[in-house]
């Protein structure tokens, strides 16, 4: 768990650059300087991260589904057992 925390931390100080993009960098960076090839590297790190987001995003809605579910099928199961007992 600690590996991923400092993973998401220290994103920010990452070269996530392939060899297509770094020669597109190396090319334009007399033109553009620096700037970017930090906007080229935020943005396949915004892209990295999103699949990953959504699959989060996704496991949240179905726990709170699978549970209000659950919490539906005890109450169910309760009321024919006192139905049961009259």
């Amino acid at each position: 768990m600690t590996i991923y925390v400092l993973l998401v931390v220290s994103a920010g100080n990452l070269f996530a650059q392939c060899a297509m993009c770094r020669a597109s960098v190396e090319t334009n960076i007399n033109e553009d300087g620096i700037g970017f090839a930090e906007k080229l590297n935020t943005g396949i790190l915004y892209l990295f991260a999103m699949p990953y987001l959504l699959a989060v995003v996704i496991g949240y809605f179905w726990y709170k589904k699978s549970g209000e579910r659950r919490r539906l099928e005890e109450e169910a199961a309760s009321r024919r057992r006192r139905l049961a007992g009259l």
